[in-house]
Parts: structure tokens; sequence; C-alpha cells
């Protein structure tokens, strides 16, 4: 009896995964053409000549926080706190975990002429925000991290006060105001790191793009998303100043206005296509392997690359960039999935046995039969 094809599955934005690769591509032209690796004053870049452009590739990590606004929306859908808390932490923590140890230990044993690396650093990266334990990241990407986590934990604070999604357009007024006051006003970095207050609009149009693609269509949320994606644009401009100090480059804010708008437009266009002309296994493979790909392609790419030779060329990048790719895919077909559900399932039986059921509609959870659920992951692996 021949086997029956098995068929897309139908709660997956397929275009959101293609456009994560992209995103995460602009990343690591940024670093690689443009800012190199800055640990312990080491700079070395690999391709300079494609300065002109590759500067702009910083707007990758941005566009990640405008998807990660839809993919969170969905997966706080019908989960209470500690479901959506559950379905967060196991979906990031356990690859981030094999991602920074594998930086950390090839770091150690082979890029010690260039990078110094501890256990003690080590052991505070655990936590993610390694700083607040006064160690430096492990690899200068994860400060993007400590971004996404602050905005899940909000999140989850919005879901046990009942408030999310009932009360999105108040918590997204508010959060732009909240911005506004800060970056015009005040500036404290407390509230800057608090309220997300350098990228809050990319969460805010993530989250009114979910809202439309749950089928809303009104004035008040065409008005929002417009005030959502001047504010991300506002935002990415304002940025430029502290980033031209940190990099010495020189940024055109017409173009990174044009980019923002542009991308998020695509984001938002991403959600009303269907069906791409692409295998499913390939299209889910590049929606996976983009967030190992991102925590591994600094520190531990050019660790290699250093490696192979002390002044980069498009080639040797090539080969690290190539290499980088097929080491994520390798993360994600055989050490995330495990993680993820042997870390899912244990804390979903563990707040069972308490009594907190993760979905709504649940009033109990049978330890013994824990049925996957729909989550974020299904629509753009995160």
């Amino acid at each position: 009896m021949p086997s029956v094809p098995k068929q897309p599955d139908p709660t997956r934005v397929r275009v959101l995964d293609l456009l994560r690769l992209a995103a995460v591509g602009a990343v690591i032209l940024y670093h690689y053409g443009f800012w190199g690796t800055a640990s312990h004053g080491v700079q070395k870049v690999a391709l300079p000549y494609l300065a002109p452009v590759a500067q702009y590739g910083f707007l990758g990590v941005p566009v990640f926080f405008a998807i990660s606004g839809f993919v969170i929306a969905y997966s706080a859908e019908g989960r209470t706190p500690i479901g959506f808390a559950i379905a967060r932490f196991s979906r990031i923590y356990p690859t981030f975990v094999i991602c920074m140890t594998l930086t950390f230990l090839t770091t150690l044993l082979l890029g010690q002429v260039y990078f110094h690396v501890t256990w003690s650093q080590w052991l505070a990266n655990l936590v993610i925000a390694a700083p607040m334990l006064g160690q430096p990241y492990m690899d200068d990407a994860y400060w993007s991290l400590v971004i996404e986590v602050v905005f899940y934990v909000w999140v989850a604070l919005f879901l046990a006060w009942g408030i999310f999604p009932r009360k999105i357009d108040t918590i997204i007024l508010a959060w732009i105001a909240i911005t506004f006051v800060n970056e015009l006003t005040l500036d404290v970095p407390l509230f800057e790191k608090l309220f997300m207050a350098d990228d809050s609009g990319f969460f805010a149009v993530g989250l009114l793009i979910y809202e439309h693609y749950r089928g809303r269509r009104d004035t008040r949320l065409y008005s929002l998303l417009t005030l959502a994606m001047g504010t991300a644009t506002f935002q990415a401009v304002h940025k430029l100043e502290r980033l031209g100090v940190h990099t010495h480059g020189s940024f055109d804010p017409r173009v990174v206005t044009a980019i923002c708008i542009v991308s998020l437009g695509i984001v938002f266009a991403a959600t009303r296509i269907k069906s791409v002309p692409l295998p499913d296994g390939v299209v889910r493979a590049v929606g996976g392997i983009t967030y190992p790909l991102y925590l591994l392609h600094l520190q531990l790419g050019y660790v290699i690359l250093l490696l192979m030779t002390p002044t980069p060329d498009a080639v040797s990048t090539a080969l690290v960039v190539a290499g980088m790719v097929a080491l994520a895919w390798f993360v994600w077909r055989f050490l995330e999935g495990p993680a993820h559900y042997l870390v899912r399932n244990r804390l979903t039986m563990l707040a069972s046995r308490h009594g907190w059921p993760s979905r709504i509609r649940d009033a109990r959870i049978d330890p013994g039969h824990i049925a996957a659920p729909v989550e974020a992951g299904q629509i753009a692996n995160h």
C-alpha cells in the first residue's frame, strides 16, 4: 500500500520561516561584513568591502522582534500563564544552553589566542543575562535574548492579570507612550530595559499583525498598526547615533527608514500568503535552523575563521558560514527536539501535579499522556 504523503501543517505561516532566515542572514552579513567581533579588543572584519551594505544588517534583529510579537501572541492563545511560561522556556532555553556550551568549549580549546573564556563566564551565561552577574556574554549576539525574555515576562504577567489579548489596544498605547516619554525626556536606563524602549515598536507591530491574522478588521487596528510602525522606525533611527559611536560607522537615516517600512510590510504580507512552492520539510528546516544559527554564527564562527586564517577572505568566510549552517542544522535536527520535549513534558507534569493546567480548556492534565500542544514553534520555530 503506497504511503500517503505528509500534508503541510495548516497551523504554520510558512513564509515566516523564510523571513526568519533572511533576517538572520542580514545579521550574519552585518557581523562578517561590517562589525566583525570585538571581544577583548579583537576586531576582525572578514568582508570589509561589503560594509556600505552590510552595516544595515543590524536591522535583522528588530525584524526578528516583529516576528516574535506575532509568534508570541500565537503561542499565548489558549494558554494559562504557566503554560505559556513552560512553552517559551522549553523552546528557547535548552537550545541556548546547547549552543552556548558549544561556543564555550570550542573557544576554550581552540580560540584562546584571540578570545578568553572562563568557567565562571559559562556559569553566569546559564542565566542568559550574564552581565547582571558581572560576566560578559559568551557571544555578543546574546543581548537580544534578554530583550526577548523581558517581553515573555510581560506577556505572562498580562495573561495572569487577564488583560492579554483582551486589552491589547490599551497595552500597546501605554507601551508606546512610555517609550516616547523615556526616549525623548527621561532617558532612564532602567526604563529602557524594563519596557524595551529601544524596540517596543517592533514587538507591537508583530502583536497587531497577529490581531489582523485572527480576522480583526477595524479602523483602530489600522491606526495602531500605523502608530507602531512609526514608533519602530523612530526607534531604529534614534539608535543610529549610539550605534555610530560604537561601530565608528556612518548610517543614512533615510535608508534605515526605508528598510524598516519595507521589512515590516513584508512581515505583514507574509501572514497573508497561504503557501510557498517549496517542500514542507525544507521550509520547516529553514525555520528550525535560524535560532541555533543566530546563537552560533558570531563567536564560534570567528573562532573557526581566525584559526583558518588571520586575514579572513571571501572563500574562508563562505566556508565558515556554511559550516555554521550545517552545525545549526545538526543542533536543530538531533539535539533541540529531544531537549525541548523533555523539558516541556517534565515541566508540564510538574505543573499538573500542583494543579496548574497549561491550557485554559484543561481542568486537569493527565501526566501520563501529555498531548503536544499547537504552539508558536509550529508557525515559526523560535
